[in-house]
């Protein structure tokens, strides 16, 4: 059975038992800064779960399934063997407040046994052994062995193998069972009963839910009788790559298709490590990767179709680029050091770029007793300086204070400004989430944009960055902003007096080109931005679209 027959029958089984199917969601997290990347497929439903969105209203039923794309760092020096991955595809069905343990084991159970026809010898089980803050999950044991399975085939562990959650700092979460294939956890079942808040308390959520997750390569190694995952045929039409590079290739095609750029922070510092990694084994192994990208996408494509082969090499050849100049001097400068510590290796990143594992393929003796556990700890000493350093927290979205994010906070500015002359004054800012990499922008609008009119948008906001237009920034009370037409989101948080921003003139004219009530930070001049481009249009709930755009 191949991956893509896997896709099909698990979405057509779930669908069956009532299901709706959900598109995945980007690697990029919405609305939630807590988490750098998706890394579950639950993590695009957490409202659901308490309540905060109605999943009867945005997609007519309390079931839910999706295949959902997910990039976890934690298993960055894993990979390479049988069963560990950066970027997977989860398989996942979720309910809100519908069914719960009884249906969710028996459907799991019907579908490893019946549609994969794997053996329930095969297989074991494990279910939450209990501890002082959450009870024994009792249940789910009856109902395994109502199933069939005796004793010794359901395996009871702590909260460290079997409580899940939540992602991010809070959120749901709760106890799990997990089956096992061959020895190899396949599936995570979780049941949502706790809400788990920032200082690590857990409160019953009103509400009940269900959870799960199954690496879809995982499943085709145990359907497929393979050894390892890179002997599927996910894989196998580009194994003659060694297991690294093919697993960072695949990572980074998913991460710049989502709208995320290399860079020194977040999001941008892992797609930098990973590119880098693979281009210091391109020079040692002489592998060409631009060939090893496009066939990646041309397999994903077809599930995919969001993948985009002159994006991803086009950032790739000028990340590739940066990393030949940075080599050069960074040889040049590692030539005048003598043995490296943590505290030189960690400036060579700063000054150059070089990731710590360039670093060691490059500086051969002298990084002999360099370690990564030393280099992390330098890199987080530098996080929390920078982040001492700057308002940590601004209205808008912004996740940091950096140059480049406020390049596109500004860039929001004259987007909303665009939209409104485009699609009428009826458009309104729902929501912004913006990085060092990308703008994203939810705004009311009824539907779809055509192709003319986001052309339109981009070509506007292109047109007022180059003509070089003022930012202005007046304190004022907030019925003077109001009647000056000052446009605003989230008004009740505003306070009786307010910052006003101008584009194209003083605040006080009627002219500007766009005027709103926003607490900063702004570039000076709307020339500092760069060429603004729309990467992507779609909708984000009912009557309120997105944007992802980015400045090159």
């Amino acid at each position: 059975m191949t991956a893509n027959e896997l896709r099909k029958k698990y979405l057509d089984f779930f669908q069956s038992k009532g299901h709706t199917i959900i598109p995945s969601a980007s690697l990029i997290p919405e609305n939630d800064p807590t988490v750098l990347f998706t890394t579950a497929g639950m993590q695009q439903f957490k409202p659901y779960y308490t309540g905060e969105k109605d999943p009867i209203k945005n997609f007519g039923a309390r079931r839910a399934t999706s295949i959902q794309k997910c990039f976890r760092t934690s298993d960055i020096d894993s990979v390479g063997d049988e069963s560990h991955l950066t970027f997977f595809e989860m398989l996942g069905n979720f309910s809100f407040g519908d069914y719960f343990k009884e249906d969710a084991i028996k459907w799991a159970w019907e579908f490893i046994t019946k549609e994969m026809k794997i053996s329930p010898e095969r297989c074991f089980v494990s279910v939450f052994e209990g501890d002082p803050a959450v009870p024994e999950d009792k249940e789910s044991v009856e109902i395994w062995k109502d199933l069939g399975l005796t004793d010794d085939k359901i395996k009871k562990c702590g909260r460290k193998d079997n409580f899940w959650g939540p992602t991010g700092d809070e959120g749901p979460c709760g106890p799990t069972t997990e089956i096992y294939v061959d020895g190899i956890e396949v599936w995570n079942i979780v049941f949502n009963e706790y809400y788990c808040s920032a200082d690590k308390s857990l409160e019953p959520l009103e509400q009940k839910g269900v959870d799960t997750g199954m690496g879809l390569e995982r499943l085709a190694m145990v359907v497929q009788n393979k050894k390892t995952i890179f002997e599927t045929d996910l894989f196998t039409p580009l194994i003659e790559t060694n297991r690294i590079m093919l697993d960072h290739s695949r990572a980074i095609v998913f991460l710049i298709s989502d709208g995320v750029r290399p860079s020194n922070k977040e999001q941008g510092y892992i797609l930098r490590r990973l590119m880098r990694r693979v281009m210091a084994k391109k020079s040692v192994e002489s592998i060409n990767i631009e060939n090893l990208l496009k066939r990646i996408i041309e397999e994903y494509k077809k599930f995919y179709p969001e993948l985009n082969e002159e994006s991803v090499l086009s950032v790739f050849r000028e990340e590739n680029s940066k990393f030949q100049k940075a080599i050069r001097q960074g040889l040049r400068e590692l030539e005048k050091v003598g043995k490296l510590d943590a505290v030189s290796a960690f400036k060579l990143f700063e000054s150059y770029g070089l990731t710590f594992e360039v670093i060691k393929d490059f500086a051969g003796t002298k990084a002999a007793s360099l370690n990564q556990k030393d280099f992390d700890k330098e890199f987080k000493k530098h996080q929390e300086i920078s982040r001492a350093g700057s308002e940590q927290k601004f209205k808008g979205g912004l996740a940091d204070a950096s140059e480049r994010t406020i390049k596109y906070h500004t860039a929001a500015h004259l987007m909303l400004a665009a939209l409104r002359q485009a699609l009428g004054d009826g458009v309104a800012q729902k929501g912004a989430n913006i990085t060092a990499e990308r703008l994203r922008f939810d705004f009311s609008y009824p539907e779809k944009m055509t192709p003319e009119q986001i052309k339109q948008v981009e070509d506007l906001v292109n047109e007022k960055i180059k003509e070089n237009l003022p930012v202005k920034m007046e304190e004022m009370f907030l019925k003077e902003a109001k009647a000056l037409g000052a446009t605003g989101a989230f008004e009740s948080k505003y306070d009786e007096r307010v910052k006003v921003y101008s584009i194209g003139s003083s605040t006080s004219s009627a002219s500007a080109f766009s005027r709103e009530i926003c607490g900063g930070p702004h570039v000076n001049s709307t020339g500092e931005i760069g060429r603004f481009k729309i990467i992507k249009e779609e909708s984000s709930s009912a009557g309120v679209r997105r944007i992802k755009a980015i400045v090159e």
